[in-house]
């Protein structure tokens, strides 16, 4: 297939990932691969299965309470692997001293009380980021501003801009900015598979690094409905107006899954509208990889997919 032919459909893989530690991680289904170039330059590629937190596989499919399920799930993979990329790059007498004193203390447990406490604390920095720090920040205006709806809006203006300038500033770190190319490369390899190419280096470079069900673009939505929705439901007592946005935030979370999940399985013009926004800020979370980058993207995908197999039998859609 000649490279970067343009084709006017895709077609769904189910696959998907993130960037980790100089590396990229790939799941299919329940099963995840995690590939990274070591300090020698090896890729080091483990395949393991993933559970899902809720022992429930029934949940899992119910539409709006499956995104919660799904956010969960996988922010809790999300901080496992890149703890285990970053395994490769710690100093080996620390990483040593901290596993046996999470052993000592959690035992067979310890990993999943590692991976429960960082995921409570991610989700509390950002929900104090993205969705307290705007509300007061916008509450100080009150004595300004008469107007409910008009502080309202601003409070969601505050929200987006609060976001973006977050991602910029990430993105001003050297190891971050590594992170974004690695995620770039995990984009381009899915891009080129669900294009009908075949997965070589040259044609993951002709890739898109941009993604309709990329987790940045659910983020957005997260961001974007949050706003829509306090605007139109207000309450006078101040205490009740944060536990309501609260109490939202899972309400929110499923509404953008749907609406991502809608995203990677369809192409019209609605859609396309919609996902543009998120498609635009992942040009902040997403840089060009090099070869070596898109090589690690590679063996990720091939340890838990079988591209080959999924090209010849959506040969006629692609």
């Amino acid at each position: 297939m000649p490279r970067g032919k343009k084709r006017k459909k895709t077609c769904y893989s189910g696959i998907g990932g993130q960037a980790v530690l100089e590396g990229v991680m790939m799941k299919n289904k329940d099963r995840y691969s995690v590939a990274v170039r070591t300090p020698e330059g090896d890729i080091d590629v483990t395949v393991e299965e993933y559970e899902s937190f809720a022992r429930s596989k029934a949940l899992t499919r119910i539409p709006f309470i499956r995104g919660v399920i799904n956010f969960i799930d996988s922010l809790i993979l999300g901080i496992r692997t890149l703890n285990y990329s970053a395994s490769f790059y710690e100093e080996e007498t620390d990483t040593h001293k901290k596993d046996k004193l999470l052993d000592r203390m959690f035992k067979d447990n310890a990993e999943k009380v590692l991976s429960t406490i960082t995921v409570i604390i991610s989700i509390g920095v950002a929900v104090g980021l993205f969705i307290l720090l705007p509300y007061y920040l916008s509450q100080l205006l009150t004595k300004y501003i008469v107007s409910d709806t008009a502080v309202a809006i601003l409070e969601g203006v505050l929200r987006v801009l609060i976001f973006v300038a977050y991602i910029v500033l990430i993105s001003c770190m050297k190891d971050i900015r590594r992170v974004f190319m690695y995620h770039g490369a995990e984009h381009k390899c899915i891009n080129c598979i669900e294009n009908g190419l075949e997965l070589n280096v040259e044609n993951v470079r002709g890739s898109s690094r941009e993604h309709k069900r990329c987790g940045t673009s659910f983020l957005f939505f997260v961001v974007f409905l949050s706003v829509i929705l306090f605007i139109f439901i207000r309450v006078d007592e101040p205490v009740a107006r944060v536990v309501i946005r609260l109490l939202l935030i899972p309400v929110i979370a499923s509404i953008a899954y749907e609406i991502i999940r809608l995203a990677g399985s369809t192409d019209n013009i609605i859609i396309r509208i919609l996902s543009a926004p998120g498609m635009w800020l992942q040009r902040l979370t997403t840089r060009e990889p090099d070869d070596t980058m898109i090589e690690v993207g590679i063996a990720a995908v091939e340890a838990v997919f079988d591209w080959k197999e999924y090209l010849r039998t959506n040969s006629d859609e692609l």
